[in-house]
């Protein structure tokens, strides 16, 4: 028999709430600086923006309340600073290249954050237990891989900068890897909870390493064909890397066997190669890489050494919010945002960015070593990995630790697709935690517990 307690831990509510006006403050704080610098005076549209805003979070706020009051109580005050301070560059990315506020990006993100947040609620509240998700394994899977491919489609799909990850419905455009990556992450979560035995089965030991049976391959070759496809008919190595990684990294949760990511590792190395020896592309995105001040590079895109030139000159504090130039980068308010963050921020700032994002995975973390069901730990653990590898892939790619790619950093960067799968991916991570955190109900008295134990036979 196992002897569970009857402490039931604090929900966290009002830690929430009071982290969530810290951080509408702060945003706030960042718009007023950002203001008094351009123009000398407080923004007129402070109240209404950031009413809008605070009324966004506190809306939320108080579904987790109705809904899930044993949530993780600081997934939501991170994603809402991140959200609103990416909010404040924009508008000021606006304000350097004379956007007015009705005509610029600002408030469409704004737009675009209530229906994220919308859509996250929704989750939330139809979404009851996540274990439900589970019966869709094979639906979620098919529907990712669908997702994955129809930029691919002629008439919807649209190229941008060499990649074609885009699609395009009237006057709309969306990028349905954002969303592909949460629905294959309950894929690969249900379909591990059903294989890991079989995965988790030894084969030979080589060179130290013990590798898996050969009959067991067939769902990683799978994997990586299908994230080579990507790299090679959609030219996207961001795609394909945190797809591939993804899928790797709940291998080994699932499993925890090293030798998957040896694999693995190899695997993604040798497509990679291949597709620089076949595309000419991959070949200019390593150019850039490698090389970035080189006469070939910079006539081939001087974007990358913009950016870091911005960063140099931010140096470890910055210039502060409004007196950089980060808009002489091209797509400085999207793929390019954390060198317009370095620039005005500084190092210190950019370091804090990056520790919120580390916050977010490592209380991802924690839901999936609290949840009480295999499907859970890894869909909770598979969300949580998506944040840091794209954040890695985004990040190392304007700091020329990877090549550079087209993604977007989340929360901060401008898009609408990329702020509803990132506020989905939190929904999904509160309702695991909420289900990690709650008690378990009373089961009756134990015989040898007294008031303060429960006892449950096994």
């Amino acid at each position: 028999m196992t002897i569970v307690s009857r402490f039931r831990p604090t929900r966290g509510r009002n830690v929430e709430l009071l982290l969530v006006v810290a951080a509408t403050a702060i945003a706030l704080l960042a718009y007023i600086n950002v203001g008094a610098a351009t123009h000398g005076e407080v923004p007129s549209s402070l109240l209404v923006l950031g009413g809008g805003f605070l009324g966004i979070a506190l809306v939320f706020h108080l579904v987790l309340r109705w809904r899930a009051s044993y949530a993780d109580p600081i997934l939501l005050p991170i994603a809402t600073l991140l959200n609103g301070l990416g909010l404040v560059m924009i508008h000021r990315l606006d304000l350097a290249h004379g956007r007015t506020i009705a005509s610029g990006m600002a408030v469409r993100q704004l737009l675009w954050s209530a229906i994220a947040v919308a859509l996250a609620v929704a989750a939330i509240i139809i979404i009851r237990d996540h274990r439900v998700l589970r019966r869709y394994t094979f639906t979620a899977g098919l529907l990712g891989f669908v997702l994955l491919v129809l930029p691919l489609v002629p008439g919807i799909g649209k190229e941008t900068n060499g990649s074609r990850i885009w699609i395009g419905l009237g006057p709309f455009t969306f990028q349905p890897g954002e969303v592909a990556k949460i629905i294959l992450a309950v894929f690969f979560a249900g379909y591990f909870v059903q294989t890991r035995d079989a995965l988790s089965v030894a084969g030979r030991r080589i060179l130290g390493l013990t590798l898996p049976r050969g009959r067991d391959l067939g769902p990683i070759m799978v994997a990586w064909m299908a994230s080579v496809g990507v790299l090679v008919l959609e030219r996207d190595l961001g795609s394909s890397l945190l797809f591939f990684g993804l899928f790797v990294a709940m291998l080994y949760v699932a499993t925890e066997r090293t030798s998957w990511i040896v694999i693995g590792l190899s695997l993604f190395a040798a497509g990679a190669y291949t597709a620089y020896l076949m595309f000419s592309h991959v070949q200019t995105r390593v150019l850039l890489w490698l090389d970035t001040f080189s006469p070939d590079a910079l006539k081939a895109s001087d974007q990358l050494a913009k950016g870091l030139m911005g960063m140099a000159a931010g140096g470890m504090v910055g210039t502060g919010l409004g007196r950089g130039r980060p808009d002489i980068t091209y797509f400085a308010e999207s793929d390019f945002i954390v060198p317009s963050f370095g620039e005005e921020l500084g190092m210190v700032g950019l370091f804090a960015l990056l520790i919120l994002y580390v916050l977010v995975v490592e209380r991802g973390l924690r839901t999936a070593i609290g949840a009480r069901d295999g499907f859970g730990k890894l869909l909770a653990a598979g969300l949580a990995f998506s944040v840091a590898l794209q954040c890695f892939v985004v990040g190392g790619g304007v700091t020329r630790v990877i090549p550079l790619t087209g993604l977007t950093m989340p929360f901060l960067s401008q898009g609408g697709s990329s702020l509803l799968a990132n506020w989905v991916i939190v929904a999904i991570l509160l309702r695991i935690s909420d289900h990690a955190r709650r008690p378990l109900p009373d089961p009756g008295p134990s015989a040898i517990g007294g008031a303060e134990t429960q006892v449950v036979r096994l």
